[in-house]
Parts: structure tokens; sequence; C-alpha cells
């Protein structure tokens, strides 16, 4: 591809984003097809010569677009937004052009400053203290896997990483059954074992850990001797929004001397409105927070803020310094590939420039404020509503239902056929979970794009579905 044609392509496929997301409304929001379909209609061997770009863009528009869910659909009301605001979009053209590698500054100075000023906005965005430092993760897993080595390696007076784990004490990370399975999985990878990830039991509204309980499992964990190294906790859980009370588990995590780590992956970006920090309440005491930009706040994927009050711990913890990653001749200078698992870093930071300079603070609460005003509607309008019921009260945006079966028929599998039934029909997109066992169906508005008349077709479609199933 020559210049010219690059310049070609770039418009006609920047021309093909801008049309496509206008007439996402007029598309289902998730594919009709079968397991399969797609990749029987992909050539089964790699091409020998090379095929002219008129063709493979023709194949894409066939074959590929056809099988996506559509993630920015304004009716996609389904897991946690992935938002891409247009703005976003643009600042990616620009990051894929240059293809920098960002692990060092000296491998891209201004990505690595950039970096720097960006997450001290976001700082400063959502109330947090100034002695928080941080870094743009791809996301949470890796944040929330960053985190526990950092609290493994302390616990362990460092040794970890250079003598293993055979030998040393056995670990324990404590944590609700509310909290995300990234944290399972970090706690599978950095050695620790899921039986070591002790569930603390939960209560109330919004299913927060029983600090009561926290400590003394830490207690008798101690007199057991085993090595106590941390707690998770969650602010905006994945199912339903669970939420511990951040400052009575600082307070715990403070008297024994261990590392506190908040997940608010969604939930965190909706800080930036000073009314809904009471949700956090105490995450000052906090060591790591980590929150998703690319979820509610409109920062492309991936992007995902990780914020360290001691970043010479994390550094400690994930640093490698051959000599051909050193910057000679300066000193004090952050390369952030020491803050993250992987050593190749994309810039994300210019994402989170531009988004937050085209809408400012103030579009962005703006469009949070109604995502929550809209759902609560939302969950109100059902709750009247004979036959449903509201199995979890809203959490800022995120709330569950369930429709009451018809006699005879089991309840869980009425509500799994609810949520295939409005998937299948199109217009919008959700999903179920389990709550105290039971199968309830989520919804939480989120998306860039919605309207409050989106959210008005959610209700219509899942009382139609509703009314179809029972008939």
């Amino acid at each position: 591809m020559d210049n010219q044609e690059f310049r070609d392509w770039s418009r006609r496929a920047a021309d093909w984003g801008v049309d496509y997301r206008a007439g996402l409304r007029d598309r289902p929001v998730r594919p009709a097809i079968a397991p399969g379909e797609i990749f029987r209609s992909i050539e089964a061997s790699p091409p020998e010569l090379p095929e002219p770009m008129e063709k493979i863009f023709a194949d894409f528009e066939a074959k590929i677009v056809p099988g996506m869910t559509h993630w920015q659909h304004p009716r996609f009301f389904a897991y946690f937004p992935a938002n891409a605001a247009p703005v976003s979009v643009v600042a990616e053209y620009l990051v894929s052009a240059m293809a920098a590698q960002c692990m060092l500054w000296q491998t891209s100075p201004a990505a690595t400053e950039l970096e720097m000023r960006i997450v001290d906005w976001m700082r400063q965005a959502l109330g947090l203290p100034e002695d928080f430092s941080g870094v743009i993760q791809d996301s949470a897993s890796s944040a929330t896997l960053a985190a526990v080595l950092t609290m493994r390696e302390r616990a362990l007076d460092w040794q970890g990483n250079k003598k293993g784990l055979t030998g040393q004490g056995k670990l324990r990370v404590y944590s609700s059954d509310q909290v995300h399975t990234s944290i399972d999985r970090a706690i599978w990878v950095s050695g620790i074992g899921e039986e070591n990830l002790v569930r603390i039991p939960v209560s109330g509204r919004f299913r927060a850990m029983d600090t009561v309980a926290l400590e003394a499992v830490i207690i008798a964990d101690r007199e057991a001797g085993l090595l106590p190294a941390g707690i998770i906790a969650c602010v905006g859980g994945t199912s339903t929004g669970g939420t511990d009370d951040i400052a009575a588990v600082a307070a715990v995590a403070k008297r024994h001397g261990l590392y506190l780590h908040v997940d608010a992956a969604w939930a965190g970006s909706a800080m930036i409105c000073p009314e809904y920090r009471h949700f956090w309440t105490g995450v000052e005491g906090a060591d790591f927070i980590v929150f998703n930009p690319h979820k509610w706040l409109g920062a492309q994927f991936d992007c995902s803020i990780q914020f360290v009050r001691e970043p010479e711990d994390l550094v400690r913890t994930l640093a490698i310094k051959p000599d051909y990653l050193k910057t000679r001749g300066h000193d004090g200078i952050i390369n952030y590939s020491e803050w993250s698992v992987p050593l190749g870093r994309r810039f994300r930071a210019l994402k989170l420039w531009f988004l937050l300079r085209a809408h400012g603070l103030e579009g962005l609460r703006a469009m949070i404020r109604n995502h929550v005003a809209w759902s609560e509607g939302l969950a109100v309008r059902l709750a009247k509503e004979a036959d449903f019921e509201l199995v979890s009260e809203p959490m800022l945006s995120l709330f569950s239902f369930r429709h009451r079966a018809p006699s005879g028929i089991d309840p869980d599998e009425h509500n799994l056929r609810l949520v295939d039934a409005i998937n299948a029909d199109g217009r919008i997109y959700l999903t179920q979970t389990r709550v105290d066992g039971r199968v309830a169906i989520r919804f939480q508005a989120g998306q860039f794009e919605s309207t409050a008349a989106d959210v008005d077709a959610a209700f219509n479609v899942i009382c139609e579905c509703a009314r179809s199933l029972a008939s």
C-alpha cells in the first residue's frame, strides 16, 4: 500500500465508521447467527498472493460486520458499557498511525509525560488526595494482578519473585463473593491459590463485606500461622452492584497492616460526580484503586487507570531493568513498563486527553447523571408491573429484576427464557445473573449515546416479551 492508497483507504475507513455509528439504531444489537457460521465463511487457508483492498473491504462488510455484537449500540444494556466516544475514536486513529511502543520514557517521551498529567487530571476529577499517583493499564484485570503481586511480595518480605513460593508461608487474601472474577484469576496467576482467597459473608442492600467477620478471619489466620497479605474490596460489583463499606474495610486493613485494593472498574467513573462519592467513602485509605474509563466514561478500550499510594512497592515488584531498557543520562524519570505486567504499552493517554477536553467534566457528569436517573425510573416502572419484581435496587445505573413465572413453570427457567426472548427480539440486549442462587435479569444504562427514549424502548420490549412468553 503506497501513501496515496493509505490516504484513500484511511478516509474510506473513517467514513465507514461514521456511517456505521449513525446507523446503529437500525441494526439488532446482537447478531442472529449460529456458532461456526462466520468461521465457515472464511477461507480455510491463507492467500499465497496479494488480494485487492476492494475485495478485502467488501468481505469485511459482508462477512464480519453481520456477525458482530454492537457494543456502541444505544440500546446495549448488557454487561457494562465499553464506550468509545467519537472523539476517542479519532484519537485512536492517530495512535494507530504513529504505532509507538510506549514502554519507556525514551521510547515515547510525550506518551509518558501526557500519561502522568492525565492520571493526575483523573485523580482530581475523582476527588482523590494528592498522595495517589498512577498508571494507565490495559484492563482492571491487569491492575488487579499487579496489586495482588505487590501484596504477595510485601507479605513475603519481597522474596517471592526471587525464591518462589515453595517453602514460604501460606498467603491469604480476603474479599466478598461480589468481586469480579478477575480477582480469582489474579489469585491463580500470582500462585496464591484459589483456596486462599477467603470469601467474607455479605449483608445489607449493597451486599457489603461483614467487617466484623473479616477481622475475625484475619486474626484466626494469623494465629494459625498463615500470612494475611491483603484485602480486595469492590464498589459496583458486576452482578448487582455490590459495594463494600470502604471506610470500615480500610480501618481493618490499617489495624492489621494489610494492603487494600479497591475495584471500582465500572462505578469509579461516576465518582466524577461529587454526589455519588458516598459510595466509596474512605477510599483515601486504600493502597490501590482501579477504575476503567473505557467502561462508563467514554474512552475507547483499552484504558484502565490504577491509582497507587506507594508506587515504589509496585515498581519493586514488577520492574526488570536490563541494560537495553535503561534510559542513560536521566534520573528520576518514570518508565511505565515498570508499573505493569506487560512490557509493551500503547499510547492510551491520548484518547483520554481528547475526551476530557472535548466534553469537559461537566459534559461527562451530565451523561452519567442521565444514565442513573433513567435506570432508576425504569426500575420504578417495572416494579409497578403486576408480574415483575425488583431483585436488587439500583446501584447507580444498575439493577436486576425477575418476572413471575406462570403456575407450574420453574422460575429460573422462565427468566432464562425471557432474557433469551428479549435478546432474540434484537431491539435491546440484556444479560442474566444469579442473586442468592436464583436467576435474575440485569439492566444497566451506560452507553455513551443512549437517550431516555432508548430506555423507554427497553421497558416496552421487556413487557412485550414477558406477555408473549406467558401467553
